[in-house]
């Protein structure tokens, strides 16, 4: 076994303990959670490690990263998520490799992801992020849709060619009432979700938590949750 082999396998036993943990604390099953790792800055020889290790979910957040590096992969069994703000102008090449993208928040996206799906004969999966930082109407900082605005969208991607509403996804906030409290902030997107699932019933993903706070995640309710560094290590600086 490799050295990054090695150091990648003893990173994902301690974050699945970490998860399988924290399921037993909240009564849930271990498979009820899956693991995406999030493979941001890192190179695809480490996604051919995680999938060596076991991985069926990888993330990115940016496409110019992310293109080349589904590309050089595109013989495993993988399933990609896109986690990032996107730009409209990113859509067609995102619809190249993403399974599912994470960070629909506006109505335009929706228009544009379909297009391209249609054109590309493809379902996409779509996450409606939301942002529990901002006010009636607004985009947040780290970009989603403020939680008034749910609803609205979750109709645009159940009406839209070649898109298929999974659920929701969330970052914790860095400022406004959540901010710091991780755990009210994942129990308000469980609500959220549940009213959600009320008109959309297929729609009962919800991606909450990373490395610093999947358990609270976990006990919220979380289907999915998003590591990077302590699977992978703390990232190199980009730029």
């Amino acid at each position: 076994m490799t050295d990054r082999k090695a150091e990648l396998a003893a990173n994902l036993a301690q974050v699945e303990e970490r998860i399988a943990s924290a399921c037993a604390a909240a009564g849930r099953k271990r498979e009820e959670v899956t693991l995406i790792v999030v493979t941001k800055t890192y190179p695809a020889s480490d996604v051919r490690i995680l999938h060596q290790l076991g991985v069926r979910h990888v993330a990115e957040n940016r496409d110019q990263d992310a293109a080349p590096k589904a590309t050089a992969c595109a013989d495993l069994s993988l399933t990609w998520h896109f986690v990032g703000q996107l730009q409209t102008n990113k859509v067609r090449s995102v619809i190249g490799y993403a399974d599912v993208v994470q960070s629909v928040d506006r109505a335009k996206l929706v228009t544009a992801l379909s297009a391209a799906a249609v054109r590309g004969e493809r379902e996409l999966g779509c996450l409606i992020q939301v942002a529990l930082d901002a006010e009636s109407g607004e985009r947040g900082e780290r970009g989603g849709v403020a939680p008034d605005g749910v609803a609205e969208l979750a109709a645009a991607i159940g009406a839209a060619p070649g898109l298929r509403l999974d659920g929701l996804m969330t970052v914790a906030p860095l400022a406004g009432e959540f901010a710091g409290r991780q755990r009210a902030a994942f129990d308000r997107l469980m609500e959220i979700s549940s009213r959600l699932r009320a008109g959309h019933p297929a729609a009962n993903m919800v991606s909450a938590g990373m490395s610093g706070d999947l358990e609270d995640a976990v006990a919220a309710g979380a289907t999915h949750v998003r590591v990077g560094t302590a699977v992978l290590g703390v990232r190199p600086r980009l730029g």
